[in-house]
């Protein structure tokens, strides 16, 4: 039984990986930002893009990684060790 649940673990784990493989050198730049509760135009603040570029990545991300919900997609980055920038960026 434990076999099954490690197997099903790695499973999981791989595929997260391949989805997150797809996404743009950008979109894992806005990745950690979406994460951490930014607001697009802080983002594009941040990245030097139009608050607007930012959306249509955050939906990329979004669409690429299979998130239904930012909860979803806050959970995935954790098992990726994604990790939350700072407020104070």
């Amino acid at each position: 039984m434990r076999d099954r649940a490690a197997r099903e673990a790695r499973f999981q784990q791989s595929e997260l990986r391949k989805r997150y493989a797809k996404l743009t050198p950008r979109e894992r730049e806005v990745l950690p930002f979406v994460v951490s509760g930014f607001a697009n135009k802080n983002t594009a603040a941040e990245l030097g893009n139009s608050g607007f570029t930012i959306g249509i990545q955050r939906g990329q991300v979004m669409r690429k990684m299979g998130a239904q919900s930012l909860a979803e997609l806050i959970r995935m980055a954790d098992r990726l060790g994604i990790h939350a920038l700072d407020r104070n960026c």
